[in-house]
């Protein structure tokens, strides 16, 4: 028999964070809002680590500031090389159709 996974948006996590930030207790809370306390704990580890960018939903990746700037980075980087091995072929292949001069 296959059970279905409860989904909780963003916005309940939050509030769920704020209560504990509060000083609720987090056995508590959970019987309250019918969540585990795992699950509580793991958000309050979530938002601890990445704020705001917490909680995206859809599987994408939390990434701070500084994380999203060095993909950012690492993208036009490989851009940039890959433009270079071009260009590296092009160079080698158009100086071989050139006539060699003879010096005399």
């Amino acid at each position: 028999m296959s059970t279905t996974r409860k989904h909780y948006g963003k916005e309940f996590k939050e509030q769920a964070i704020k209560l504990i930030q509060e000083g609720r207790k987090v056995p508590q809370l959970a019987k309250e809002l019918g969540v585990t306390s795992a699950s509580l704990y793991r958000w309050q580890r979530e938002y601890e680590s990445y704020g705001k960018n917490s909680f995206p939903g859809n599987g994408q990746p939390k990434l701070t500031e500084q994380e999203n700037r060095i993909r950012e980075l690492e993208k036009a980087l490989a851009d940039a090389q890959l433009e270079r091995d071009i260009l590296k072929k092009a160079v080698h292949i158009f100086s071989k159709n050139e006539p060699k001069s003879i010096n005399s």
